[in-house]
């Protein structure tokens, strides 16, 4: 047993009040923290009940706590759960702690309760909830901001794209009955400027549909010359427009990647050399690394000062061409290509020197050894002149928007077919019931009726088979059309489709032979 001077000197130096209280409630010791924290001095405690360093509001109630402690005694937090206050001398209020225990001192209990001031604490607690509560607010409000941006570009991009579907339609009609000089060089013209206009716009789609997560990865092993022989195709015919040499090396490596992706991050990167290069070559090939492959677009173009690299795959920037040149492009396409080589978990390096040319390097993960080269994914470009038909065909046409189905219907008709239009799916069924016959069926996705162009096709269908043939149309950046229709008789295109490619989409499904 300590003597009792040790035992008032080891309470006197605790670091929390310390008030003793006997079985009535009636102060019999306080330290001298108490002071410090509620201002009284010990003298004016003694005797006192307990409750007079509480708030009045709560006294009653501890009367209570305080008969339930007496007669089950023992060590414990006060008040756990509760939001607990303590009044100083001057009756202002403070938030604590408080930590009980009995001591028995013969036949009489007695309560030691430890008093910590916890204000310091609750401030903290309190700024870090409010900072909490402030970034979930700013995250979620970004995160609304960044979804009603890509909804915005989703919903705009059908209604930009159908006023440009009708022109493209219309321009191809015009193409094919127009026959004076001056007349053909002026829709050639026209031709042009809606291609810049489709270009920008699917720029802009392509960067909305990154950004919304509609875009998934269908990673697999493929051999990088089927790609290659794909590019090849596709760019030699733009280079020697341009009187450049378009160098194409071979490879026979396979890589482990999303096909479609990858390809469009190296039409993006082909396109800005061929666009860039006055004189010389653009030059496409790869290189083997451990676990790596390094395909490389190389040109000798105008190259890009060290300055501006930093900053050449944020949108809209646009490398300095020189004085008296206009800019070309629109400064979209190497931030699309940032978005894809994230997505796709690549690495892309830029080494450019003003009037030398440049290279980029992408890295990309080997596959297989061996690969299909069907698992490449490439969109087919379609050809400049229409397919020779064997025979008319009977089209079905759906589509709610009267502009474009009358562009649709002149450049259908134009080129020999008949057609029958409809502007809702159960109008099409009426078509189908009342005249029959038909041989394909073109639909729009958006219908402002009843249902989509994927429900349009599923009920023509469920009357002539599912080995009907049918081509959905679209300007939809949303996942609402991604994995739909994909079949051996459906193609899905993205408008504006111009009107040789939907000639060729045709022909491809209908089999017409030259």
């Amino acid at each position: 047993m300590l003597p009792p001077h040790l035992i008032e000197y080891v309470l006197e130096s605790a670091p929390d009040a310390i008030v003793i209280s006997d079985a009535a409630g009636r102060i019999v010791f306080a330290s001298r923290r108490v002071y410090a924290l509620f201002g009284y001095e010990s003298e004016e405690l003694m005797e006192r009940p307990i409750e007079v360093l509480l708030p009045e509001r709560m006294r009653s109630s501890h009367l209570d706590r305080r008969a339930h402690f007496i007669a089950a005694p023992r060590v414990r937090p006060m008040g756990v759960g509760l939001d607990l206050h303590a009044r100083r001398k001057d009756g202002s209020e403070f938030p604590v702690e408080v930590s009980l225990s009995p001591i028995h001192d013969g036949d009489q209990v007695l309560v030691a309760a430890a008093i910590r001031d916890v204000t310091d604490r609750m401030r903290i607690q309190h700024e870090m909830a409010v900072a909490r509560r402030t970034a979930i607010a700013a995250r979620d409000a970004a995160d609304r901001a960044s979804q009603a941006k890509s909804r915005f570009l989703a919903t705009a991009s059908h209604d930009l794209r159908q006023p440009l579907q009708s022109l493209s339609l219309l321009n191809g009609t015009l193409r094919r009955v127009v026959n004076a000089p001056q007349a053909r060089e002026a829709l050639g013209q026209q031709e042009q400027a809606i291609g810049a206009m489709s270009r920008l716009l699917n720029a802009i789609l392509d960067i909305s549909k990154l950004e919304s997560g509609a875009i998934k990865l269908e990673v697999a092993d493929f051999t990088v010359a089927a790609l290659f022989d794909e590019l090849r195709t596709e760019f030699a015919g733009l280079a020697v427009n341009k009187g450049l040499r378009l160098q194409v090396e071979s490879c026979e490596d396979t890589v482990r990647s999303d096909p479609s992706l990858l390809a469009q991050v190296l039409r993006n990167l082909l396109s800005n050399a061929i666009k860039y290069t006055r004189q010389g070559q653009v030059l496409l090939r790869c290189a083997r690394a451990p676990a790596l492959v390094r395909l490389e677009v190389a040109d000798t173009g105008i190259g890009i000062a060290t300055d501006q690299l930093p900053y050449i795959f944020d949108e809209f920037f646009q490398i300095d061409t020189g004085p008296g040149r206009k800019s070309e492009g629109y400064g979209l396409g190497l931030a699309i290509v940032s978005r894809i080589v994230k997505l796709l978990g690549l690495r892309i390096e830029v080494q450019s020197e003003p009037g030398k040319g440049s290279i980029f390097r992408l890295e990309v993960p080997t596959g297989a050894a061996r690969a299909a080269a069907s698992a490449l994914k490439l969109q087919q470009q379609a050809g400049n002149d229409p397919p020779p038909r064997a025979r008319s065909a009977r089209i079905l046409l759906v589509e709610d928007d009267a502009d474009v189905c009358a562009a649709t219907r002149m450049l259908l008709k134009t080129a020999g077919f008949e057609v029958a239009v409809a502007a809702s799916r159960a109008e099409a069924l009426r078509r189908l019931s009342a005249q029959g016959g038909f041989d394909l069926l073109i639909t729009d996705f958006h219908l402002d009726a009843d249902g989509t162009g994927v429900d349009v096709i599923a009920a023509v269908r469920e009357q002539l088979g599912d080995a009907f043939p049918a081509i959905l149309l679209s300007g939809d950046t949303s996942t609402a059309v991604q994995g739909r229709g994909h079949d051996g008789r459906c193609r899905i295109a993205s408008k504006p489709l111009q009107a040789e490619q939907l000639i060729a989409l045709i022909g491809e499904l209908l089999g017409l032979q030259s």
